[in-house]
């Protein structure tokens, strides 16, 4: 193994093995951190944690552990892999696992912060992150349930996470050729953390280049656009698909971003077949799981059961029930709903959100995930290895507005 990467979700993890896969690299997600030596013909590898919204003790030791199999690979170039949009509080987690496994790397040098990711939109400059044309503080971020992210300057909202210094690789001093100068300065003057400008694939590739020279690359999935060509790898061709047509399909979303909103209406208006999950009667234990399943089994059309809402819906059952029980109860819903989905025959499952996604893996009992061909900008096509199931992870805000409709289509090929 050459590359060794950790990602705080599983959506996240599949988009980053989407990008080392697509520069040539024989990459493999493992499911949490497992127990077994990797095949020797392994590339990159990526242990998928649910560490994003867990306590901060927690995602330390679980990235620690996760780092240490790694480097028992082989692995030389570490990632972490966190959300495009930053996603954490004032608190962490980012920020702790950065410390955390810098100081199990020996405490060397700078480390590279850089949750760009242009194709979805996701550009730091400045040091803001930019969704799209807005502010990430404007982008509806600002309204996630779990993860509110109300301020732009990854600098600063690093900087109340960590114990290091934060400094800045301006993208200016990235274009000019400066980048190991800057870096090397500011771990130097005591901010190791570097946050990096990035607005163009141009730029992941220039800040790959750089990745020769540090212990610890972070950031979103673009961060290792450049990292397979650093390394002497080249672009491979589209890996072999087995889709399962002959199966039946399912949606599944919990994420109540703006855009897999769009997406849910998108899909109501193409035809598609709809359940709300009510939150109220999941929290209750009043949910009928079994009928849902029997609903979408005789579906006309694609079935899609959501539980996603608008803020202020979403914050009225967080303030009457608790944000804790409200999350865990919901997740464990769509977990219990993969499990029976799959129980009936439906070979196809599509799931939008990081946290529904790791519950719907999680119950499932999925330990590896083969990667396959991309549906949308960072969202790959992935089988469960060694059994006629293949899945779509869908973080909250990716994919086009007729998402559903395209990955039950690519799931298929």
């Amino acid at each position: 193994m050459i590359v060794g990467a950790i990602g705080d979700d599983f959506t996240g993890s599949s988009d980053l093995g989407l990008m080392l896969s697509a520069g040539g690299m024989r990459t493999v997600q493992y499911v949490g951190v497992p127990e077994e030596a990797a095949a020797h013909d392994v590339d990159a590898g990526i242990v998928a944690l649910k560490t994003r919204s867990v306590p901060v003790a927690e995602a330390v030791a679980q990235s620690r552990a996760a780092l240490r199999w790694l480097k028992a690979q082989g692995a030389r170039t570490i990632l972490f892999k966190y959300c495009s949009t930053f996603d954490s509080t004032r608190e962490g987690n980012i920020g702790p696992v950065i410390d955390a496994l810098r100081a199990e790397l020996g405490d060397k040098g700078a480390v590279i912060v850089c949750p760009a990711f242009p194709a979805t939109g996701r550009r730091v400059f400045m040091g803001h992150l930019f969704v799209n044309d807005r502010l990430l503080s404007e982008s509806g971020m600002e309204n996630h349930p779990l993860t509110p992210m109300t301020d732009p300057d990854i600098r600063r909202w690093l900087g109340y996470q960590t114990a290091c210094g934060v400094g800045h690789l301006s993208l200016s001093a990235l274009r000019s050729g400066k980048g190991d100068a800057t870096l090397a300065a500011e771990a130097a003057a005591g901010r190791p953390l570097v946050v990096c400008d990035a607005i163009e694939d141009s730029d992941l590739f220039a800040l790959g280049a750089l990745a020769a020279n540090v212990n610890l690359i972070t950031g979103g999935s673009g961060i290792a656009l450049g990292i397979p060509q650093t390394l002497g790898f080249s672009a491979a061709t589209a890996p072999a698909w087995r889709g399962e047509a002959a199966r039946p399909a399912l949606c599944l979303s919990g994420s109540c971003s703006a855009m897999t909103r769009r997406q849910i209406e998108a899909h109501r208006i193409a035809g598609g077949a709809q359940r709300l999950l009510n939150v109220e009667d999941v929290v209750e234990g009043r949910t009928d799981f079994d009928a849902l399943i029997e609903w979408a089994s005789k579906a006309s059309g694609l079935p899609l059961i959501y539980s996603s809402d608008d803020p202020a819906q979403v914050l009225a059952w967080q303030q009457r029930y608790g944000t804790g029980r409200v999350a865990s109860a919901v997740e464990d819903a769509f977990g219990t709903l993969a499990r029976l989905a799959v129980a009936a025959g439906i070979g196809r499952l599509i799931s939008a959100g990081g946290e529904t996604s790791g519950a719907v893996v999680g119950a499932l009992g999925i330990d590896t995930l083969e990667i396959g061909p991309a549906i949308d900008p960072g969202v790959p096509a992935l089988r469960a290895t060694g059994r006629d199931l293949v899945i779509a992870l869908k973080s909250g805000n990716f994919g086009a507005q007729d998402f559903f409709y395209k990955a039950a289509k690519v799931l298929a090929a």
